[in-house]
């Protein structure tokens, strides 16, 4: 798989996002990488790293921006776009990958590996009960529309007869501090239990009764990154897809106790409200918030109410066998509750949350 170049340069596509942020980040503590990375935004580069502002759903602005990346020699895509139902999430998501790879898998000609950030769509997770712990090969065997298997299947058939190779990553829920994500359920956590002690109520858990002693596992950020670039450069895992999970498990009903603890609230029982709704009211009270505790972030930045609200309906147990990516190599660990802790110490200490 080796190219010979010592020097590795990688595309991050989504560079913003909750894991492309955290994957370049780590990237970056890496002696022989460098990192190009692409969002709709762009971003602030470095002497390693570089940051292009692309709309990977317009094929045109695609090639035009991306056309001249020669050099590249590992894709990381991570890119995501929002859509209200399985099916819409389709077109867009299957366009920014196309339009990605055709601007740059033909000019690139040193390049060895392609990532493609998953997750557990694939085993129809969010179709309802699906087969615990959800094993690789688990993958595709739900009613479609799936965009996840989709990406998968139209790489697989692209790669046929190339140098380079594949990997399909498939973490849990991740758990990060990027901002304006539409699924990072730790901020959000934050951001309804800061409204709660504001509002001098108990923290209730908002989803359905059911969920709440139900099997859960979590995915690090960090640790995700050091998988899949584990992934993207072993020879042995190539053409292969891998669960990645922190390697414990838990239940909201064990956890959410300490979640409040650590808020300084009271603990109630259940009661399902969806946070969507409920907090739709809530930006006059957060930029309140703002000026008496001089946070950074604005209300739409710190609201992932729609993701929670999916996570915490979760009446069923989720989660995967890990234990692949394991046995062939890749040992790191994360303790779930140190990790939520420990995002809720850097959210306070970025000022996101009081």
């Amino acid at each position: 798989m080796n190219t010979g170049n010592k020097r590795k340069v990688a595309l991050v596509a989504g560079a913003q996002g909750v894991i492309g942020k955290n994957l370049i980040n780590h990237l970056l503590t890496l002696d022989d990488w460098e990192v190009i990375g692409l969002s709709r935004r762009g971003g602030k580069g470095g002497e390693k790293a570089q940051y292009i502002a692309v709309n990977l759903q317009d094929r045109e602005n695609t090639q035009q921006q991306l056309q001249h990346l020669t050099t590249i020699t590992h894709i990381f895509y991570t890119a995501y776009q929002d859509a209200p139902t399985w099916a819409a999430l389709v077109p867009p998501n299957m366009a920014m990958l196309v339009n990605l790879m055709e601007a740059v898998e033909p000019v690139a000609q040193n390049l060895e590996h392609v990532s493609l950030m998953q997750g557990y769509k694939v085993y129809g997770a969010h179709l309802g009960p699906f087969t615990t712990p959800a094993k690789e090969s688990d993958a595709g065997k739900h009613m479609p529309p799936d965009f996840n298997m989709d990406q998968q299947y139209y790489l697989e058939r692209l790669q046929q007869g190339k140098r380079w190779s594949w990997s399909a990553i498939r973490p849990s829920v991740v758990g990060g501090t990027a901002l304006g994500n539409p699924m990072n359920l730790a901020l959000s956590i934050a951001a309804y239990a800061s409204i709660s002690r504001e509002l001098n109520l108990p923290l209730r858990f908002p989803g359905k009764t059911e969920a709440y002693n139900k099997i859960l596992e979590m995915t690090d950020a960090d640790l995700l990154a050091k998988a899949t670039v584990w992934a993207a450069t072993t020879p042995k895992a190539a053409n292969q897809a891998f669960n990645i999970t922190n390697g414990d498990l838990f239940r909201w009903e064990q956890l959410w106790p300490k979640i409040a603890a650590y808020f300084g609230l009271a603990v109630a029982p259940p009661l399902p409200m969806p946070l969507d709704t409920v907090m739709a009211d809530k930006g006059p009270l957060w930029e309140a918030m703002r000026a008496k505790y001089g946070l950074t972030a604005s209300y739409e930045a710190v609201s992932a109410w729609k993701f929670s609200d999916f996570v915490f309906s979760w009446d069923y147990d989720f989660f995967a066998d890990g234990s692949k990516a394991r046995r062939l190599g890749f040992h790191e660990y994360v303790d779930t509750e140190e990790m939520f802790m420990r995002l809720f110490d850097e959210l306070r200490r970025e000022k996101v949350v009081p």
